[in-house]
């Protein structure tokens, strides 16, 4: 059985749950102020070899407006406190990118792989997945994210032969165009598949 087949068995069920969770990415991708985007991309930051339920619960104690604000000093004790992996660094990062502020609305209008590689060129803590998880999350679908569940899902059903030790700019690329393949079986754009890859995994598509 294909992935895509496999994922077909919760479609019934996950349905309802990803498009209700895409319109919210859409709603921030279109309304949401810079204050926002910018927590959404720290959100992203922070989760990477993390966990999205951490991620959700530094949000909810940091705030928008704490991710604009909020000094170094204090950011790392909260991170600490959730027992976040890199504390420290992940502090940093959130105040070295505060300058991102004020063109992320126009960041979101570039075409999504030309955004993408902004991201990553110039945004600390920044990679191809994080890159991606950011940009679906404000409503573009067109993007994979390769975290370590959906890798082990490739492998699984036969897409590739072992989690990669790391993603190359092309490595990642390659393993996109594969994820997009299923993606296209399964009938979804791959952002949204990812949810639904998510719902498959976890049985929730907060992410």
């Amino acid at each position: 059985m294909r992935l895509a087949e496999a994922v077909e068995t919760i479609r019934h069920e996950a349905a309802p749950l990803v498009e209700a969770r895409f319109k919210q990415f859409q709603d921030l991708g279109k309304n949401g102020s810079e204050e926002q985007l910018y927590s959404e991309l720290c959100f992203c930051i922070l989760t990477a070899n993390w966990s999205a339920k951490g991620g959700i619960e530094a949000q909810r104690l940091i705030g928008t407006e704490g991710f604009v604000n909020m000094d170094e000093e204090k950011l790392t004790q909260i991170l600490v406190k959730l027992h976040h992996r890199y504390p420290k660094a992940r502090a940093s990062y959130i105040v070295k990118n505060r300058w991102i502020v004020g063109r992320l609305r126009s960041l979101l209008s570039l075409p999504p792989l030309q955004a993408r590689e902004w991201l990553v060129k110039n945004v600390w803590g920044i990679g191809y997945k994080e890159a991606s998880h950011f940009l679906r999350n404000t409503g573009i679908e067109e993007l994979a994210i390769l975290d370590r569940h959906v890798l082990s899902l490739m492998v699984r059903y036969g897409l590739i032969d072992s989690l990669p030790k790391a993603l190359t700019k092309q490595r990642y690329l390659n393993l996109e165009g594969l994820l997009k393949q299923e993606a296209d079986h399964f009938g979804e754009s791959v952002g949204k598949f990812d949810l639904y890859l998510w719902y498959f995994v976890k049985k929730t598509v907060e992410k």
